[in-house]
Protein backbone atom coordinates (compact mmCIF):
# COMPACT_ATOMS: atom_id res chain seq x y z
CA UNK A 1 0.00 0.00 0.00
CA UNK A 2 1.09 3.45 -0.90
CA UNK A 3 0.02 6.82 -1.18
CA UNK A 4 -0.43 9.49 -3.20
CA UNK A 5 -0.36 13.32 -2.67
CA UNK A 6 -1.99 16.42 -4.55
CA UNK A 7 -2.94 19.92 -4.88
CA UNK A 8 -4.32 22.08 -7.06
CA UNK A 9 -5.65 25.55 -6.47
CA UNK A 10 -9.08 27.49 -9.07
CA UNK A 11 -9.36 31.17 -9.59
CA UNK A 12 -13.47 31.04 -8.18
CA UNK A 13 -15.29 29.08 -6.11
CA UNK A 14 -17.41 27.75 -8.80
CA UNK A 15 -18.73 24.48 -9.30
CA UNK A 16 -17.21 23.66 -13.21
CA UNK A 17 -14.19 24.78 -12.54
CA UNK A 18 -13.69 22.50 -9.15
CA UNK A 19 -14.34 19.62 -10.80
CA UNK A 20 -12.42 20.31 -13.46
CA UNK A 21 -9.58 21.07 -11.26
CA UNK A 22 -10.21 18.23 -9.24
CA UNK A 23 -10.49 15.95 -12.46
CA UNK A 24 -6.91 16.96 -13.85
CA UNK A 25 -5.47 16.58 -10.34
CA UNK A 26 -6.58 12.85 -10.44
CA UNK A 27 -6.08 12.33 -13.57
CA UNK A 28 -2.52 13.37 -13.42
CA UNK A 29 -1.76 11.03 -9.92
CA UNK A 30 -2.89 8.69 -12.32
CA UNK A 31 -0.74 8.65 -15.23
CA UNK A 32 2.21 9.47 -13.49
CA UNK A 33 2.54 6.89 -10.85
CA UNK A 34 1.23 4.22 -13.43
CA UNK A 35 -2.13 3.83 -11.30
CA UNK A 36 -4.90 1.96 -12.12
CA UNK A 37 -8.33 3.08 -11.05
CA UNK A 38 -9.16 -0.30 -9.55
CA UNK A 39 -5.73 0.58 -7.55
CA UNK A 40 -7.39 2.91 -5.90
CA UNK A 41 -8.74 2.07 -2.14
CA UNK A 42 -9.16 5.68 -0.94
CA UNK A 43 -9.28 9.32 -1.33
CA UNK A 44 -9.72 12.34 1.17
CA UNK A 45 -9.90 15.33 -0.33
CA UNK A 46 -9.78 18.77 1.42
CA UNK A 47 -10.25 21.95 0.44
CA UNK A 48 -10.11 25.59 2.16
CA UNK A 49 -12.68 26.89 3.59
CA UNK A 50 -13.63 29.55 0.49
CA UNK A 51 -14.35 26.70 -1.52
CA UNK A 52 -17.86 25.49 -1.14
CA UNK A 53 -19.70 25.04 -4.48
CA UNK A 54 -19.50 21.42 -5.10
CA UNK A 55 -17.89 18.56 -3.47
CA UNK A 56 -14.77 17.40 -5.03
CA UNK A 57 -15.29 13.60 -5.12
CA UNK A 58 -17.92 14.20 -7.77
CA UNK A 59 -15.28 14.50 -9.90
CA UNK A 60 -13.58 11.88 -9.05
CA UNK A 61 -17.08 9.75 -9.36
CA UNK A 62 -17.73 11.09 -13.05
CA UNK A 63 -14.26 10.16 -14.17
CA UNK A 64 -15.04 6.28 -12.78
CA UNK A 65 -13.44 6.02 -9.28
CA UNK A 66 -16.90 4.21 -7.81
CA UNK A 67 -15.41 1.24 -6.06
CA UNK A 68 -13.03 3.80 -3.67
CA UNK A 69 -14.24 5.22 -0.20
CA UNK A 70 -14.30 9.15 -0.80
CA UNK A 71 -14.11 11.70 1.64
CA UNK A 72 -14.58 15.51 1.78
CA UNK A 73 -13.41 17.61 4.61
CA UNK A 74 -12.56 21.43 5.02
CA UNK A 75 -8.46 21.99 5.30
CA UNK A 76 -7.31 23.79 8.61
CA UNK A 77 -7.20 27.41 7.86
CA UNK A 78 -4.20 28.56 9.05
CA UNK A 79 -4.20 32.86 8.59
CA UNK A 80 -2.35 33.49 5.47
CA UNK A 81 -2.08 30.21 3.85
CA UNK A 82 -2.80 29.41 0.32
CA UNK A 83 -6.61 29.86 -0.92
CA UNK A 84 -9.26 28.20 -3.26
CA UNK A 85 -7.08 25.18 -2.72
CA UNK A 86 -8.12 21.44 -3.08
CA UNK A 87 -5.88 18.63 -1.45
CA UNK A 88 -5.99 15.22 -2.01
CA UNK A 89 -4.77 12.04 -0.32
CA UNK A 90 -5.29 9.04 -2.42
CA UNK A 91 -4.35 5.61 -0.90
CA UNK A 92 -3.44 2.78 -3.40
CA UNK A 93 -2.91 -1.21 -3.19
CA UNK A 94 -0.18 -1.95 -4.63
CA UNK A 95 4.04 -2.82 -4.23
CA UNK A 96 5.28 0.49 -5.36
CA UNK A 97 8.08 2.02 -2.47
CA UNK A 98 6.57 5.22 -1.04
CA UNK A 99 10.03 7.00 -1.63
CA UNK A 100 9.05 5.88 -5.53
CA UNK A 101 5.85 7.96 -5.96
CA UNK A 102 5.13 11.06 -8.10
CA UNK A 103 3.11 13.56 -5.84
CA UNK A 104 1.46 16.05 -7.89
CA UNK A 105 1.19 19.83 -7.46
CA UNK A 106 -0.97 21.86 -9.81
CA UNK A 107 -1.34 25.69 -10.79
CA UNK A 108 -0.67 27.69 -7.08
CA UNK A 109 -0.23 24.80 -5.53
CA UNK A 110 3.38 24.44 -6.70
CA UNK A 111 4.48 26.62 -4.21
CA UNK A 112 3.14 24.22 -1.87
CA UNK A 113 6.03 21.75 -2.09
CA UNK A 114 8.76 23.43 -4.35
CA UNK A 115 11.07 20.46 -4.06
CA UNK A 116 8.79 18.51 -6.44
CA UNK A 117 9.19 21.09 -9.14
CA UNK A 118 12.88 21.58 -9.45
Amino acid sequence: MFCVRGATTVTQNEKNEILNATAEMIEFIIKHNDLEISDIIQIQFTMTKDLDAVYPAVAARQIGIIEAALMCTQELYIAGSLEKCIRCAVLCDGEKKQKDVKHVYLEGAKGLRPDLNE
